[in-house]
């Protein structure tokens, strides 16, 4: 028995290495494998969505699809609406009201929101030919549920959330507008054609605006850098904040406003602008050295100004259609609210009512009866 024991041990050790030798011919002689990696993320952009086809209807599965994906969903702004009761609408590509019509209406009522903003889609509205998009709750201030909760007993009823009727509504919205009827369309697809108006891609409020600027601002807003020709929406995004304003007058009586950005012993610089353009720049150095540059080094679309401007501040063409007969200027009333001071100037005759007289009416030229001629005194 004992030696049975020893010829079996003896055995497996004479076998294990020729089993750890076979194995490594093996491994040696099959393709070897690559190590494990981790999955590297593509930041390729999304394939753009197929052109939408406008032969056939919206269902009701696209239609579901559509409140799901966009309601409740923030945007950043790519073109400014203005506030009241009439929005824009977005046809083929083309925004209306647009160009001195859409400036009229900011003049005279305001921006709801600007370009770069963020805002929220709050509503959505599908119709026979048009997908209504209410942006910050719409132009129409509308009552919450709880707001229409009253509690009270004997001596009467108060509402739980009083309702402010004097606020405004700040919202506006978009129409989207087909020629014959809503096509069956993706969500992915109502974004490519609201692209005009919304940006659902941008991070950040600068780079949803850098898209609505001329590719010399956007470089310039980039590297923090001031171009005579930027309005002052351009200059605070690209420098921020001034740090101190001027207001003061040059030798020809034009009202300017002068924006400093910085303090010794750094560079310091001086933006001026006359309404909403910068019209100089200068740059002092540490150094001493003084860099002034008057120059137009971009071209901006003008835009009137809003009711804190002055229209002698503005330039021949706007100043035009600033006086046209159909520009109403700006005014801190409510639409539809009337003008309690304007009749003010205005002179009606009103007819005096006198005590009935037993002796007659005098004459209109005659004295009064308590005047005494002899002396002219009463």
């Amino acid at each position: 028995m004992l030696r049975l024991r020893v010829t079996i041990v003896s055995a497996s050790l004479f076998a294990l290495p020729l089993a750890m030798l076979f194995c490594a011919a093996v491994t040696e002689a099959s393709p070897s494998k690559p190590p494990a990696t981790q999955p590297v993320t593509s930041t390729a952009p999304p394939p753009p969505p197929p052109p939408v086809d406008l032969t056939r209807r919206l269902t009701k599965e696209s239609r579901y699809a559509i409140y799901r994906a966009l309601e409740s969903e923030l945007v950043y702004i790519r073109t400014a609406f203005p506030l009241g009761t009439k929005g824009l609408s977005l046809k083929d590509g083309t925004i209306t009201p647009g160009g001195v019509d859409l400036e009229r209406m900011l003049a005279t009522d305001g921006p709801s929101v600007k370009p770069g903003d963020q805002a929220r889609i709050s509503n959505i509205f599908i119709k026979d030919h048009a997908i209504r998009l209410e942006i910050n709750g719409g132009p129409v201030k509308k009552e919450k549920w709880y707001q229409k909760i009253e509690v009270g007993g004997g001596g009467g009823f108060t509402p739980i959330a009083p309702n402010d009727s004097r606020a405004n509504a700040r919202g506006s919205y978009v129409d989207l507008v087909f020629s014959d009827k809503v096509p069956d369309l993706t969500p992915a697809q109502l974004k490519v054609l609201l692209r005009p108006v919304f940006d659902f891609d941008a991070k950040s409020p600068i780079e949803s605006y850098l898209e609505t600027v001329p590719p010399a601002v956007k470089q310039a807003v980039r590297d923090h850098k001031v171009l005579v020709g930027m309005n002052r929406e351009m200059v605070n995004y690209a420098k921020g904040r001034p740090d101190r304003k001027l207001r003061e007058k040059d030798a020809d009586g034009v009202e300017f406003e002068e924006w400093i950005y910085g303090a010794p012993p750094q560079p310091v610089e001086f933006v001026r602008l006359v309404g909403d353009e910068v019209i100089r720049l200068e740059i002092m150095q540490v150094s001493g050295q003084k860099e002034v540059r008057t120059d137009r080094e971009v071209e901006v679309a003008k835009t009137l100004p809003g009711p804190e401007a002055v229209p002698s501040t503005l330039d021949p063409a706007s100043l035009a259609v600033w006086n046209s007969p159909g520009t109403t200027k700006p005014t801190l009333r409510r639409p539809g609210e009337t003008d309690p001071n304007a009749d003010l100037g205005k002179t009606e005759k009103v007819p005096v009512l006198r005590p009935p007289s037993t002796q007659g009416d005098p004459p209109p030229d005659a004295p009064p009866p308590h005047y005494t001629a002899a002396t002219g005194t009463r």
